[in-house]
């Protein structure tokens, strides 16, 4: 009977090693299928973020000529549009002419080919008055020449005044 357990005893142990060692493999195997695919999905992520990231419409990046014209005074400027999204961008800019200024800064989104939706500040100094505009609003190719015109037209003082952003 002490030779039954001894004998069955050395079987165990000498079964148990060798699962263990094939399990271990196994587990290997599946860390490497697991990593490969993480690796896959990775790339793939990465062709999608680049796809969305690609503008709808042309690129705005760069410098754009900023023009102010009313009744009593006519500006001269340059805006500058930083890339930040697809078909959005940060934009700054300002102009001058003698004691007159006008100052741009937001965001804007290029909806079409024709409409650029402004979100920011538009501040501007003409003959001593101060004139500010804070909401939302759009720049619309008209049609008129190669440039985009703020919609909101009317200023503090009830008159009409354009600011045009050429492309």
């Amino acid at each position: 009977m002490k030779k039954f357990i001894l004998l069955s005893s050395v079987i165990f142990l000498f079964s148990c090693s060798k699962k263990e060692s094939g399990f271990s493999q196994t587990i290997s195997d599946s860390t490497k299928i697991i990593e490969s695919l993480n690796l896959e999905r990775t790339k793939i992520n990465e062709r999608i973020r680049l796809k969305n990231n690609k503008n709808i419409f042309e690129d705005l990046s760069g410098q754009h000529s900023l023009k102010f014209s009313s009744d009593e005074s006519i500006i001269d400027g340059k805006v500058n549009f930083e890339k930040t999204g697809r078909d959005l961008y940060t934009i700054s800019g300002n102009g001058k002419s003698g004691q007159n200024t006008l100052k741009i800064e937001g965001s804007i989104k290029r909806v079409s080919a024709k409409h650029l939706n402004f979100e920011g500040k538009i501040t501007q100094k003409i003959n001593g008055k101060n004139f500010t505009r804070n909401k939302k609003t759009t720049f619309l190719d008209e049609g008129k020449g190669n440039y985009w015109r703020l919609q909101d037209k009317i200023n503090g003082a009830g008159f009409v005044e354009y600011i045009d952003i050429y492309f």
